[in-house]
């Protein structure tokens, strides 16, 4: 070796903070040392707690683990369940910490860690020796459990308690479940098991009543927005009250998505010019999150209310100019429909400290001015929106265009309305839903169904088909036979004598009549098996000749007859007045209000979303 380069080994050797590798490259530049490289720590590790006194917003799972070991009632195995982020394998940690604490007079188990413990540190930093952490995304088979059920007879080697915490434990095999049954049902009164998932239904019912289950719970804004301050002031970064709540809502419920949103924005609002000026203001949130400001989201949702289309689409090409993304403003849009019929439903809502008190009074007002009716039908439109726009080539021409689907339903006149309108003799015209009484629902081709003048009962049968109840069916016409075959649910030769044979002649016992060319070949001779069987007595079912005299199919009969009630509904004015203000809508059905006490259309009949026209 040439001595140059064995001398530089040497010193790097001797000097524990260079680096040798970089040392014998002979580069002029140095890396970062050792503990340069490693001196910053995320926020959502650093902050990270270290006993029950630190987790925020889990206060009934504390207070009952701290009841079970006051008493020394503990389990043998918890189940930790909740969304990511919310605190699971930090909490089955510092549980492993209280099982095995040791300090000063303390004997037994305990919450209340109020030092550092003989095993504490070793146990938060995953390295103590009797708690054993296994990750079961990464070993789901029978073979990892096989080595916990072996190790579980020997004793802990320095600790008061084995523990195992197996991470997202649902996505153990069928097999590992298994084998793991009998060992978590009676293990030995040095092991603790401590479990953890995301996905607490894919957990069997077996393993889960061999478990104490707690449900760590989302953290609600509020929570959120105290444990990012208190961070940030820990930090001597100055943040903004509306800052911390843009962050918390976006954190949706996990304080370790928040802690990470914060270190983002921190990094985000620096100063190059001066590191020690860190300030984190509303409007760097809006723009690093693509979030659009929450007044002009209350601007958009009223134009969109009040029908305003183009001012609608301005408003939304504005707020994606300067940044937002229109997936976020469709979804902003959700959150306040939401919260409207909340609003509408109940009082406290208006309540909610995550909203300004500008945001409160306005909401407020909207709420009372739009129904139910109208928000529900605008929430639909809105989750179905959403999925559209995450999938479109170009969002924000998808975004527009669910506007306009929302601005032309909106803006339209409620039924009621434009039946008073009509009948007044006033003018049709467009109002906004603010206009339309809470009470009304329903769309225009729903309320057509039922204003017509011509009576449903004059398309059915002078008198009710009778199918005697006796053994032997009674035919006294030809309705009766095909309403006989309908409530013996014999649908192919009801379909037959509906729309495949005209009726030439019926008469007790013989049926003359003249099938059409797709009706089956035998349908006179099964036709005549059949009623023979069902009234006791002979029936013929003769074959006409073509020229015979033959009346229509019932189900041309009943076409004519439908044809013939809504050209005489057509005609009525009211219903040519509804036709002409909205163009494209037709009448669907014509029934007579009088024939049933219910006037409410079935729900079954009113359009859908796809069947709509929102051009109408």
């Amino acid at each position: 070796m040439d001595d140059s380069v064995e001398n530089t080994a040497l010193e790097a050797i001797t000097n524990p903070d260079e680096e040798p590798g970089f040392a014998l490259l002979g580069g002029e530049a140095k890396p970062p040392s050792r503990a340069q490289a490693s001196a910053y720590q995320v926020l959502a590790r650093k902050y990270r707690p270290s006993s029950f006194d630190d987790l925020v917003g889990q206060e009934a799972m504390v207070r009952t683990l701290s009841n079970a070991f006051e008493s020394g009632r503990i389990a043998h195995a918890f189940m930790l369940t909740g969304v990511r982020g919310v605190g699971k394998t930090t909490t089955a940690r510092i549980l492993a910490r209280a099982l095995n604490y040791e300090g000063e007079g303390v004997t037994g188990p305990t919450i209340h860690m109020k030092s550092v413990g003989a095993h504490c540190d070793a146990i938060m930093e995953s390295r103590h020796v009797d708690v054993i952490e296994m990750d079961a995304a990464s070993r789901t088979g029978i073979g990892d459990i096989r080595e916990i059920i072996e190790s579980v007879r020997y004793l802990p080697v320095s600790a008061r308690y084995k523990v195992y915490i197996i991470d997202e434990v649902h996505m153990l095999s069928n097999a590992a479940f298994n084998g793991l049954l009998k060992t978590l049902e009676e293990p030995p009164a040095h092991v603790k098991f401590i479990f953890a998932t995301t996905e607490i239904r894919k957990v069997p019912v077996t393993v889960l009543s061999r478990c104490q289950r707690f449900d760590l719970r989302r953290l609600s804004v509020d929570e959120l927005s105290g444990l990012l301050g208190r961070v940030s002031a820990k930090e001597k970064v100055a943040v903004d009250d509306a800052a911390l709540t843009l962050l918390a809502r976006a954190a949706d419920g996990s304080a370790r998505d928040g802690l990470s949103l914060l270190d983002r924005a921190i990094s985000h609002s620096a100063n190059a010019d001066d590191v020690t000026d860190l300030q984190v203001r509303e409007e760097a949130i809006r723009d690093m999150l693509g979030l659009a400001d929450r007044a002009r989201i209350f601007d958009l949702f009223d134009l969109l209310m009040q029908g305003d289309i183009a001012g609608a689409m301005g408003e939304l090409r504005a707020q994606y100019a300067v940044g937002a993304d229109p997936v976020v403003v469709l979804s902003d849009m959700a959150d306040l429909t939401h919260w409207l019929t909340r609003l509408k439903l109940v009082e406290a809502s208006a309540d909610d400290l995550a909203m300004s008190e500008t945001e409160r009074l306005r909401g407020q007002d909207m709420a009372s001015k739009l129904p139910i009716r109208v928000l529900s039908r605008v929430w639909q439109m809105l989750l179905k929106g959403i999925v559209e726009v995450q999938g479109a080539a170009r969002p924000i021409a998808a975004a527009e265009m669910v506007l306009v689907r929302i601005a032309y339903v909106s803006d339209g006149p409620s039924p009621e309305e434009l039946v008073e309108q009509l009948k007044g003799g006033g003018a049709v015209t467009r109002s906004s839903p603010s206009g339309a009484p809470s009470g009304s629902g329903g769309g225009p081709r729903a309320q057509l169904r039922t204003v017509a003048s011509a009576s449903e009962a004059d398309r059915q049968p002078a008198s009710t088909p009778a199918v005697a109840a006796s053994p032997a069916a009674q035919f006294a016409r030809f309705e009766d036979v095909v309403a006989y075959f309908g409530a013996q649910r014999d649908i192919r030769m009801k379909t037959a004598l509906e729309a495949g044979v005209r009726l030439v002649r019926f008469e007790a016992g013989h049926i003359e009549i003249q099938p059409l060319a797709n009706t089956p070949g035998d349908i006179a001779r099964d036709l005549s098996d059949k009623l023979t069987k069902a009234s006791g007595r002979r029936w013929v079912v003769s074959i006409a000749t073509a020229k015979a005299d033959a009346a229509p199919t019932l189900k041309e009969q009943k076409q004519t007859s439908d044809d013939a009630l809504k050209a005489s509904a057509e005609a009525d004015p009211l219903v040519q007045a509804t036709l002409a203000a909205f163009p494209g809508a037709k009448i669907v059905d014509v029934r007579d209000p009088r024939a049933s006490d219910d006037l409410t259309p079935a729900y079954d009949d009113f359009p859908n979303d796809d069947e709509m026209d929102f051009d109408a």
